[in-house]
This record gives C-alpha cells, structure tokens and sequence, in this order.
C-alpha cells in the first residue's frame, strides 16, 4: 500500500482568501479587509471583498470537492466574522456559516479541519495593539471557546494557528503584508510571545471544552534545508541548519517558534544573536501555557529555502532551474527531508497541512484547465513524502493548497494555485485536470503518483 489505510488526502483554503461578504451580515473588518484599500499594497489595487464569494457558494463548493474525491477540507475561521469586534458579543450569523459549512462537508463524506487563526486579524484588536499587547493571547483563548463551542460536536481535527513565522514576518518586519509596517527584534519578539502564547491557551480551551476527542496542532511555515549529498554529514549538517537561529532569518526560523512549544524554551542561540535585551518579557507560567501538548506538527512546505548562496540564488535553485508562477523553485526533496527532520526533532506525526504550486492556468478553447505541471509537479512531490514515509518518517496527511484558485495576498488575483479554476468575473468553477488526477491519487491511495503518464478518466 503506498500509504497508510487512514492517510488524510485533502485540500485546503483560508478565510479571507476565499470567502468575501467582506462587510455582510454583522461581520467586523480585519486588517486585510482595511489595508488592501491603501494604494500600493496588492497588485492592481485588488481586495479580497469578493474573492472566490465562498460565502454565499459553500454549498457548490463542496460538492465540486466530493466530485474531487476530496475526502479532508482544511479551511481557517475568520475572527472578525465571529466576534466583529474581536472580544464580546457573537455575531450569530458569522457563527451560522461555519456550522452550516461543517455540516455540508459532513453530508457529503469530508471530514473538517479548522484552522483557528490565518492572517485576518480583527481591526478593533489591531487598534488596541493586537499581538504587541499582552491582553492579546486572551482575546484569542474567548475567540477560541466561541469556536469550540460552537463546531466542536461536529470537528475533531483542530490547528491554532497557521503560519506565525510569515505573518509576523511578512506583516510586521518587513511591510510585505497585512498590516504592512516595519518593527524591530524588541517588538518582534514580543509579539511573536504573545503568538505563542495564544497558541496555547487555545490548545488548553480545545482540550477542556471539545465535545469530541480533539486532535491538535498548527500549521508552521518551515526553512527546509536539504543536503549537498546523502552522507551522514551532509544529512547532519542540513539538519542542523534546518533549526539554526540566525540574525539574517529572524523571526522566520522554525526553532524559535517550534522550540518553545515542544522543548518549553526559546533556542539558546537567540539569546546571544538578539541579546537579553531584545528578548521577550516571560512570565512564570508563559512556557508551561506555551508548551502545552500538541498531538501533530502541521508544516507547509512548497521548496526547499534555508539560506541564500553568495550568488544570489536560494538553495536548490540555480540558473535556469525550473520555478513555479510564484518564482519559487521545484524542489521536490524538500517533502522527503523536511517531514524526516522535523519528525526526528520533535517527535510527534507530520502534517502537510499545504503543498502545491501556482501555474499560468486559463480555460482553453476546448472548456478545459490543462495543467500539466501541475500534476507533475504533485507526482514529484508525493513521491519524495512517500519515500519520507518509507525511511521512518511518521505523516498523517496532505492537504493540497489550495482546492480554489484566490486571493494570494500580495499578489493579488495573478497567482493561480488551485485544483479549481475560478473565473473572477462571473465566479464559474471549472475543475482543472489536476483536479481530477488527485481524485485518482486519492481513490487509489497515493498508487496514481507513481505512473509516469496519466490518462484523464473523467467522469
């Protein structure tokens, strides 16, 4: 069997990429919702107001997935539809949304994943200091009984957060996104303590409140580092720089967020690379409330970019190397030695809680989305995860991101990473090929990746 009888096969989407109704029925603003309206920020002006409309299209959505053979959705709340001002009173309708979106996935035999946190951070929040206040991991923990409360008699599957070394890094080091502005190590790792902070009261809020047994985790970003050869030095000497804390990187390392969780402790390096001074305030009590126990380590990895070589070009990539529509290069190996790494590391079943590629896609005259590389792309990557299982690696699943064409922040609308196209003018959904070669991967349990020509069979 290529992989284990109960491997999750999935896809997945995040809140404000996808869902639209930006201002509708009681929802708050969030600082995507805000900012995108400055000039300047994303591409061609554009916004995430309309999106992929998921919001008034769930239904016709999933059964686009099941027609998929999707059999996992991962998919993230929005806050500020749920609590509009961040803290105090539900909005009932946002709340509505999401349990009719779990019981339509239910009905149609998908089992829901719900990431509490992806990037939409409530404006009221912001404006009240967001994650440099310490008020901060509170107001998440309130949000998080909110959610709990409300889907966890249908949910098992849970992630906290997703993606904190790029939304700190990214939002607040270097301006790229939401809500764009510039900090220096003192604020970024006092907000990324209150990150983390957040993270674990919501882990303790999913474990007292869950009406079913929880299984929980996060969703990571992770700087892969892959070997020059396959000698143990080589192999040791990638993985020690897999987890290196370095000045250059911060605050995108994996150690510095993933250390505490499991190890209870920030890497000694930061200490002496940042110095005391710029290190976070701890409390008693904040590492245990950190490191509370975690069931998976969800890690979205799409290349392999630990470092930057004295000619410019990221690791693995070299001149004329082949690149995705993001420019980032296809280095499949990064599936096999990263899942090893961080399993070996921190000892707990890995996610793939997104992997996939951005591709010129367009319906062509035949009313088709022909993408072949992006199905060999899947097949390159799935083989190396496969033989990552194989070498010891402990996986439970991959999530294919993203099941729709959307918003990709930044970039706008330009950026198609979807198994679904989505023409943003009329909102016709159109199953790209790939789409239907992971319904096979999935129907077959992984044993379509390893053919090395593929003949659509759609139905």
């Amino acid at each position: 069997m290529a992989f284990s009888k109960d491997f999750l096969w999935g896809t997945a989407s995040a809140a404000y990429q996808v869902e639209g109704a930006y201002n509708e029925d009681g929802k708050g603003q969030n600082i995507w919702d805000a900012y995108c309206q400055e000039i300047g920020h994303i591409a061609h002006g554009e916004n995430g107001n309309v999106a992929c409309d998921h919001y008034h299209r769930f239904r016709e959505d999933v059964k686009v997935m099941r027609e998929m053979g999707i059999r996992n959705y991962r998919f993230s709340i929005s806050w500020s539809r749920i609590l509009p001002d961040g803290t105090g009173k539900v909005n009932e309708k946002g709340l509505q949304f999401y349990s009719d979106l779990v019981d339509e996935l239910l009905a149609n035999g998908i089992e829901p994943l719900v990431t509490l946190f992806h990037w939409d951070y409530p404006l009221a929040l912001h404006q009240k200091g967001g994650w440099m206040n310490r008020d901060s991991s509170d107001w998440f923990a309130e949000y998080a009984k909110v959610v709990v409360d409300a889907l966890s008699d249908r949910v098992s599957y849970w992630m906290t957060i997703n993606e904190p070394q790029v939304f700190i890094g990214c939002g607040y080091a270097i301006g790229k996104f939401a809500p764009f502005e510039v900090h220096q190590a003192k604020d970024l790792t006092r907000m990324t303590h209150n990150v983390l902070l957040s993270h674990g009261k919501a882990v303790q809020v999913i474990r007292k409140y869950a009406k079913k047994k929880p299984v929980i985790g996060f969703a990571f970003a992770t700087a892969c580092c892959t070997p020059e050869d396959t000698s143990p030095a080589a192999v040791e000497a990638a993985k020690e720089k897999s987890f290196a804390f370095t000045k250059g990187r911060f605050p995108f390392e994996t150690s510095w967020w993933a250390d505490p969780i499991f190890f209870g402790a920030y890497p000694k390096a930061a200490y002496e690379i940042l110095g005391e001074e710029n290190m976070p305030e701890i409390l008693p009590g904040d590492m245990d409330i950190i490191s509370q126990p975690v069931d998976f380590y969800g890690v979205n990895i799409y290349e392999s970019k630990a470092a930057e070589n004295p000619d410019g070009y990221a690791e693995n990539a070299y001149v004329g190397c082949a690149r995705t529509q993001m420019g980032w290069p296809v280095t499949p190996e990064a599936l096999y030695w990263s899942p090893k790494f961080l399993h070996e590391r921190y000892q707990k079943p890995v996610l793939l809680s997104e992997n996939g590629m951005a591709c010129h896609d367009w319906v062509q005259l035949d009313g088709r989305v022909h993408d072949p590389n992006r199905i060999d792309f899947m097949k390159r990557y799935l083989r190396e995860l496969h033989r990552s299982i194989q070498d010891g690696a402990e996986v439970m699943g991959y999530m294919y991101w993203s099941v729709l064409d959307n918003f990709e922040w930044a970039d706008g609308y330009d950026k198609r990473f979807g198994l679904v196209h989505v023409d943003y003018q009329t909102q016709e959904r159109t199953i790209k090929d790939s789409g239907y070669f992971y319904r096979d991967v999935i129907a077959t349990n992984g044993e379509a990746i390893f053919s090395d020509t593929w003949e659509d069979v759609k139905a």
